[in-house]
C-alpha cells in the first residue's frame, strides 16, 4: 500500500508542528483519530492498516491520521485543565479549517465528505467532529469511546470544554440548519464488555443523540472483547464495509 506523510505548523495550535499520514491512493476518505497518547502512525504500529489493507488495495478508501494533539494535552498533568480544554477546542478548529481542506485537495474533490473514526479518546474526537461539523463529516465510527472528559476536567467547566463536548452542548442545541444537517448523518457507537470497557458511556451518548433525532446505533460486543487494539482491529473493517455499502 502507498503511504505519504505531511508536516506543517498550525497557528491554530500555537504554531505547533503537526504530522498527518495518508495510506491508500483513492476512494472514500476515512480520518482515524489516535488514542490519547498516540500519534499519526499509531494505527499502523498496532496493525490496523494490516486489516484495512484489502480496502486500500481495492481503492475503496484512503485512510488519514493525525497526531493526538488534544489527547496529549489531556494527559499532561502539568497543564492547567482550562488550558487542556482550550487545546481540545483549538484541535477541532485545526481539523475543520486545515486538515479537512487538505484531505479534499488530496482527494481532488473540493466537496468530498469524510468518514471519521477512532477508539477510546479517538472516539470522542470522532463524535465531536461529526456533531460539530455535519457539513463535512458524513458518518462516525466510535469504538470503545471515552465521551465524558470530566474525569480530566474535574469540577471545572469552561466555555472551551462545553463546546468541545457533545454530551454537554447537544442537549441544549435548538432546531436549525445545524441540527437538520446532523439528522442526515449517522453515528455508530460500538464497545466490548471486557476489561477496561465502559459500555454505559456509549449508551449515554446514544440517549443524547436519540433525543435530538440524530441517527445512531449501539453495537455491544461480548465480554471477551477488551478495551484494546485486538478488539478495534476486528471492529474497524466490519463497520467501514457497512458504511461503504449504505
Amino acid at each position: 500500500m502507498t503511504k505519504e506523510s505531511s508536516t506543517w505548523r498550525s497557528e491554530r495550535l500555537g504554531n505547533k508542528e503537526v504530522k498527518v499520514v495518508r495510506w491508500g491512493e483513492s476512494g472514500t476518505p476515512v480520518l482515524v483519530f489516535p488514542t490519547a497518547a498516540g500519534d499519526c502512525e499509531e494505527a499502523e504500529r498496532f496493525k490496523l492498516m494490516h486489516v484495512m489493507a484489502p480496502f486500500l488495495a481495492e481503492k475503496r478508501i484512503k485512510i488519514y491520521s493525525v497526531d493526538s494533539i488534544a489527547g496529549q494535552a489531556w494527559l499532561d498533568s502539568e497543564m492547567p485543565r482550562h488550558q487542556a480544554a482550550r487545546v481540545q477546542n483549538q484541535f477541532d478548529s485545526f481539523v475543520y479549517h486545515e486538515l479537512v481542506p487538505a484531505i479534499r485537495v488530496d482527494c481532488r474533490q473540493p466537496d468530498v465528505e469524510v468518514i471519521v473514526a477512532g477508539a477510546s479518546i479517538g472516539a470522542f474526537n470522532a463524535l465531536a467532529s461529526i456533531c460539530r461539523h455535519p457539513d463535512v463529516f458524513k458518518a462516525a465510527i466510535c469504538m470503545s469511546g471515552t465521551y465524558d472528559l470530566k474525569k480530566f476536567m474535574g469540577d471545572e467547566m469552561t466555555q472551551d470544554y462545553y463546546y468541545s463536548s457533545p454530551l454537554h452542548f447537544l442537549p441544549k442545541m435548538e432546531d436549525g440548519d445545524h441540527l437538520r444537517a446532523l439528522r442526515q448523518r449517522f453515528v455508530l457507537l460500538t464497545h466490548g464488555q471486557g476489561r477496561w470497557e465502559s459500555p454505559e458511556e456509549s449508551w449515554r451518548v446514544a440517549d443524547v443523540l436519540g433525543a435530538k433525532g440524530i441517527p445512531n446505533r449501539v453495537d455491544a460486543w461480548g465480554k471477551e472483547w477488551d478495551h484494546d487494539w485486538p478488539t478495534w482491529r476486528e471492529m474497524m473493517p466490519k463497520y467501514v464495509d457497512e458504511l461503504l455499502r449504505r
